[in-house]
């Protein structure tokens, strides 16, 4: 019985450790989504677990999280790098394409074809006010929900998440994980992105339904809305974790 007790305390220090590290220690992040070329995603996740993630962390850059969509039509793998901040995004990357280790791997790894297709990057920040509560226990589904606003709308956005819909999550049995501003290189306005879990999609689903109806979510977003709508578009992506990713 002891046993199990130390071992429930260790668990809970090492996601509380993981959530400090995640909100101390990087300030800026990326989405990078790889569209694989056909034949080549085993071989990329591959390069991944054998090579990319440790050069990654030689290079001072945090391994977040690492998924494949539950529906891979695109032939894709996502996943979530950390910077310290913005500046040294791109020192950081110009260490790793730089490593030796990395070029060997890189040329080894497309001695039959090149992997990857195409790229496509999000720079993001940390949603104020949206992250402070600890990383959750690991989930069998994760859901990534991105927010476009209408004009001028994103802090009531932001502020309607903080006040009521992360709690309303909760109570349906919803995992909160980390929430992120994204940094629009274009001027354009920012988007809300998140991540949310669940042990399966079936349940996923059903909590998120009930979450829908709970009246108490039908009268916060009234209220919010009574000087006009927020939420101009939702996208939403099913993904699992790779067994490598940092984030369960």
């Amino acid at each position: 019985m002891q046993k199990i007790i130390f071992s429930m305390i260790a668990m809970l220090f090492a996601f509380a450790g993981y959530a400090q590290k995640l909100s101390d220690t990087s300030t800026y992040f990326e989405i990078r989504k790889y569209y694989a070329n056909e034949g080549k995603l085993p071989d990329l996740i591959k390069r991944f677990q054998d090579h990319t993630l440790s050069l990654f962390e030689k290079s001072g850059m945090e391994n977040i999280a690492y998924f494949l969509p539950v529906n891979n039509e695109d032939n894709s793998l996502t996943y979530i790098l950390g910077y310290p901040d913005e500046k040294s995004r791109d020192v950081m990357w110009g260490k790793f394409l730089n490593d030796p280790e990395w070029k060997k791997a890189y040329e080894e790894s497309r001695v039959n074809g090149a992997l990857v297709k195409s790229i496509d990057q999000t720079f993001m920040k940390l949603a104020p006010g949206l992250n402070e509560t600890p990383i959750p226990q690991a989930s069998g589904i994760f859901q990534m929900r991105i927010y476009t606003c209408l004009d001028g709308r994103l802090d009531n956005l932001v502020t309607r998440f903080k006040d009521h819909t992360q709690e309303l999550f909760s109570k349906q049995g919803l995992k909160n994980y980390p929430y992120w501003i994204t940094v629009e290189k274009d001027g354009s306005q920012p988007k809300l992105v998140y991540l949310l879990g669940d042990r399966n999609q079936a349940s996923f689903e059903a909590n998120f339904q009930n979450f829908a109806k709970d009246p108490a979510w039908i009268k916060a977003k009234e209220m919010s809305e009574a000087d006009g709508k927020i939420v101009e578009n939702v996208e939403a992506i099913f993904f699992k974790t790779l067994p490598f990713s940092p984030m369960k």
